[in-house]
C-alpha cells in the first residue's frame, strides 16, 4: 500500500473513534452527573525505511472530559441530592472506593442509603449511612449533614482530585482513581434535585455532522488514490 493510504487510513480510523466518544455522548444526555468527553489527537512521526522522509500520521491518543456541571433539574425527592460545586460521593464496592456524582440515592432493606447501583453511599470515616426505622422526615443540608426527626443519620462524604482527567470511567456514573482524596470543606449540595448531564444536544449533533463528513472526504481520498495507482498500473502493464 502507498504511504499517502497509510496515511489517510490513520486519520479515517481516528475519525471512527471519534465517533464513538461523540455517540456516546447522545447516548447519556439524560443520564445524571454524565460528563461529556472529547477525543485528543496528536501528529505521530514515522520514518518507514531508513532512507525514507518521516511520514505524519493522525494518533488519537486520549480522552478529555467536560467537568463543568450539569444543569440542576428539582424533583422533589427527599433521596435526591444535586452537587452544585466540586467533589463526588463516595461509594462502597467490593474493589474498594468509587466516586459519583449521581445523587439518586434510595434505601436499602437494611435502610443504608445506597445509590442507584445499590452500592453503599458512604459518610465520613467511610462509614454506611443507616437511616432509623422510625424515621419519617430526611433533612440534607447543604455541607452534607443527613438529619432525621430521630436525630442525626451521619453526613455524607464528598471529595475531589488534584486531577479529574485521570480519573477512569466505570460505567453507571461511577469513576475510580489511584489519586489520593482531597475533602471538599465546603460542599454545595442541594436537597430534593439531581445535576443533569452537561452534554448539549446541538453541539453534539453538530459535531456528528462534521465527523461524518470528514470520514467521507478522506473516504473519496483514498478512492481517489486507489484509482490513481490502478490505472498506473494497468497503463505499465500495457507499455511492456
Amino acid at each position: 500500500m502507498e504511504n499517502s493510504l497509510y496515511i489517510t487510513l490513520s486519520r479515517q480510523e481516528a475519525l471512527r473513534r471519534q465517533m464513538e466518544v461523540v455517540a456516546n455522548n447522545i447516548a447519556n444526555m439524560n443520564t445524571t452527573g454524565f460528563k461529556g468527553q472529547r477525543m485528543l489527537f496528536q501528529e505521530f512521526l514515522e520514518r518507514p525505511d531508513s532512507q525514507g522522509d518521516r511520514m505524519s500520521f493522525v494518533q488519537d491518543y486520549g480522552l478529555m472530559r467536560n467537568t463543568q456541571v450539569g444543569p440542576i433539574q428539582v424533583t422533589n425527592n427527599q433521596l435526591d441530592v444535586a452537587l452544585k460545586g466540586d467533589g463526588y460521593f463516595a461509594v462502597e464496592t467490593l474493589s474498594g472506593p468509587r466516586y459519583t456524582r449521581g445523587g439518586s440515592f434510595q434505601l436499602n432493606p437494611d435502610r443504608e442509603l445506597v445509590d442507584r447501583n445499590g452500592l453503599p453511599v458512604l459518610g465520613d470515616g467511610n462509614q454506611r449511612i443507616v437511616i432509623p426505622a422510625q424515621a419519617v422526615r430526611i433533612d440534607i443540608k447543604g455541607d452534607g449533614t443527613v438529619e432525621t426527626d430521630q436525630g442525626q443519620a451521619g453526613k455524607l462524604k464528598v471529595v475531589t482530585f488534584a486531577d479529574e482527567q485521570r480519573m477512569t470511567e466505570l460505567g453507571g456514573g461511577l469513576y475510580s482513581t489511584t489519586q489520593e482524596e482531597v475533602a471538599v470543606e465546603q460542599p454545595q449540595i442541594t436537597q430534593g434535585a439531581l445535576e443533569g448531564s452537561n452534554v448539549q444536544s446541538v453541539v453534539e449533533m453538530t459535531q456528528m455532522i462534521d465527523v461524518a463528513r470528514a470520514y467521507q472526504s478522506v473516504q473519496k481520498m483514498m478512492d481517489s488514490e486507489h484509482e490513481r495507482i490502478r490505472t498506473a498500473i494497468s497503463k505499465l502493464a500495457r507499455a511492456q
